[in-house]
């Protein structure tokens, strides 16, 4: 017989979703923001606040645990996996030599994703870091048609790149959740 972790979420009125509307901090009151700019900077707060969510209420072994495997991935490893991204687009629009790998070779970011708390206090650290880096080198660029960077990508494509990376590994995020402590929602 098979151990199977029962599904479950804290949601009362839709068995669907992850938090009660009232309780999701994603859901604000009113309209939604003004211009392009400012919808894709909040679709991309609350992917980010997402993955946190996910995240939440997880000892260091439950975030390391690898569910599907032979697969590395893990939640800690998305966390680490995309504050390596965050530098990266860093190094897209950046003149000059790239910044290193924060974690050295590639897919470290996932092998390096051990259960140990001090490693996902410095995951998250990293994450914020390199968020609150790569949002400032942006915010020196609100021309979303302006081209940047040795490629010439416009600011536009990257932001919504970003929504893009966010939004999948959220997906990543919910079937490893699931995995973990069958907790399930959106």
């Amino acid at each position: 017989m098979s151990e199977q972790t029962a599904r479950w979420t804290e949601s009362t009125v839709y068995p669907d979703m992850w938090a009660d509307p009232d309780d999701d901090p994603r859901n604000r009151e009113g309209s939604g923001p003004e211009g392009e700019l400012a919808t894709l900077l909040e679709f991309l707060k609350d992917y980010r606040l997402t993955l946190r969510m996910k995240c939440e209420g997880l000892d260091p072994e439950q975030l390391a645990r690898r569910s599907v495997p032979p697969s590395t991935m893990s939640l800690l490893g998305l966390v680490r996996h995309l504050a390596e991204v965050e530098r990266d687009w860093r190094n897209w629009i950046a003149e000059g030599e790239p910044l290193p790998k924060l974690y050295g070779v590639r897919d470290a970011d996932f092998h390096g994703a051990v259960a140990d708390q001090a490693v996902v206090d410095a995951s998250y650290a990293d994450l914020e870091r390199e968020q609150a880096a790569m949002d400032a080198a942006l915010a020196a660029l609100p021309d979303l048609g302006a081209r940047v960077g040795k490629d010439g990508i416009a600011v536009r494509e990257l932001m919504v790149h970003r929504i893009e990376e966010y939004a999948r590994h959220c997906g990543h995020a919910d079937l490893l959740r699931e995995c973990v402590d069958g907790r399930v929602g959106q």
